[in-house]
């Protein structure tokens, strides 16, 4: 289907998060129009404006739910019954994990790393010319198109991928991956220069210049933005973090890495250099409010002064933290001490999906459970710190349904049974407790058309689960033949 100018939505209720409108505001019958890549209007439906739309967008529109035609009268635009909300966005991800799914689990991080990513990526890069010749293409194409058909699935229409480990050679599919899907993406190129697989350790100079060249190739690619991705705070010497972020502050770029995640690494870390990680990226000058801090589990008092001093955000993904046994942050004190927080899912192997909606009502099952409280992070709160909050860390034009901003937004169908009866004061509730993440009917992002009735138009879905099967069936192969990495973290400094 050809792509068209104008895209117009009419639901049975919406939800913006606007500004203008109000954060709780929930329109009945609304709609939402985009000219290009950016939100025309939103606003209360009525069939005098649905003749204007019509009569002004001509043969450019498409309206979501009617049959595509070069002509459409106001008759043509059904009520569909969902909500339209902002799209949802992932601030910390990793695109190779779909074929690791349950390679490994029941295990602490850092075995999790050797048992699990860094074989895979290894197998990746050692079979590389054998898996090319199967598949006819690069292997690393094809869990990047799986992760890209996953976010499509869940609602996520922009994502931050943190390319560690052999991963952060292969920048050039993971580019064509998020183009062919026409979302989003934020890459954190890794880097790794101590505790860490030595096969994918480097120098300052070389980590640079990879980052560099990167920027140079992709740096002006549509929808796409290079930062700095070390790949943990224990694997980065503080030379290599201050090199990555003078790189970060020279473009204007954010930085995003992994920070106390596992607790044995966390206080082997604190033990070994007398500092604990977060002590450490402050005394490099890695941290201000353009760093990104994944997980931070593990955090003591003065751990979380610094970052409040800092203005660095903390990027919370409940569904590996709780998988893995790393413990929760403790982001009630986070948000109390004024220290942004948002909410993400890790990579599919981790979390085991990228069912975001999941991750914020897990975020809050826990904090309300430990606590006592009910009243904390209601689901309007949860809601924004997958949307508004998550764009604001992204610095993203997105997060909101309103004039200007980016046209990325999704349609939640409200058919299905658990989400019978919505209403226009529970809407939001049921989004965040009742929601189960697979009712993502519609997608729209930077303007264009991802997923229409539930269908990916874009990419080849059969094809693309096809392949992301035949590898993780390879790689199980592999696996059973090679001999076990030990060579992450505080395994790799006991061995």
């Amino acid at each position: 289907m050809k792509d068209r100018r104008f895209i117009l939505a009419r639901t049975r209720l919406l939800v913006p998060l606007s500004d203008a409108l109000g954060e709780d505001t929930r329109i009945t019958d609304g709609y939402v129009l985009t000219d290009g890549s950016r939100i025309k209007e939103v606003g209360c439906y009525s069939p005098e404006r649905g003749r204007e739309i019509v009569a002004e967008c001509g043969s450019e529109l498409l309206v979501l739910g009617a049959e595509p035609k070069d002509s459409y009268s106001e008759e043509d635009i059904p009520m569909l019954d969902g909500v339209a909300l902002p799209g949802f966005i992932k601030c910390h991800g990793h695109d190779h994990e779909s074929p690791i799914i349950g390679i490994s689990k029941d295990e602490p991080l850092v075995d999790w790393l050797d048992h699990t990513v860094n074989m895979f990526t290894g197998f990746m890069n050692t079979r590389r010319e054998e898996l090319t010749e199967r598949f006819g293409k690069s292997p690393n194409l094809i869990p990047y198109l799986k992760a890209r058909l996953d976010d499509i699935h869940y609602g996520i229409t922009s994502c931050l991928v943190n390319h560690t480990s052999f991963n952060k050679y292969r920048i050039d599919d993971l580019v064509s991956a998020n183009l062919a899907s026409g979302s989003k993406m934020t890459i954190a190129v890794g880097s790794s220069d101590q505790n860490y697989d030595p096969r994918v350790m480097e120098t300052i100079d070389q980590a640079v210049d990879r980052l560099e060249q990167a920027q140079k190739s992709f740096g002006e690619t549509e929808r796409v933005e290079i930062i700095p991705g070390p790949d943990q705070i224990f694997s980065n010497s503080p030379e290599m973090l201050s090199a990555l972020k003078n790189w970060a502050d020279r473009y204007g770029k954010l930085v995003h890495v992994h920070s106390s995640e596992e607790p044995d690494t966390t206080r082997w870390f604190a033990e070994e250099y007398g500092k604990t990680p977060i002590e450490m990226a402050a005394s490099a000058g890695f941290l201000n409010s353009y760093t990104l801090l994944a997980h931070q589990c593990n955090s003591t008092d003065r751990d979380l002064e610094i970052i409040r001093e800092s203005g660095a955000t903390v990027v919370h993904n409940p569904l590996a933290n709780t998988i893995i046994g790393d413990g929760m942050p403790p982001i009630i004190r986070m948000m109390e001490m004024g220290i942004p927080v948002v909410i993400s899912t890790d990579g599919a192997g981790a979390a085991d999906n990228q069912n975001i909606i999941n991750a914020a009502r897990l975020a809050a099952q826990y904090q309300k459970a430990y606590h006592r409280d009910a009243t904390l992070l209601p689901s309007l709160t949860l809601l924004k710190m997958i949307t508004v909050d998550a764009a604001r860390a992204l610095r993203l034009n997105a997060g909101r349904l309103e004039e200007g901003k980016d046209a990325d937004f999704i349609i939640l169908d409200l058919k299905p049974s658990n989400l019978v009866p919505s209403r226009a004061d529970n809407i939001i509730e049921n989004i965040i407790w009742a929601a189960d993440g697979n009712e993502v009917q519609w997608m729209v992002a930077n303007g264009l058309l991802l997923r229409d009735d539930y269908r990916a138009v874009r990419l080849d879905e059969k094809m693309i689960k096809k392949e992301t099967q035949q590898l993780s069936e390879l790689m199980i192969e592999f696996r059973d033949r090679t001999e076990e990495i030990v060579a992450t973290g505080i395994r790799g400094e006991q061995n």
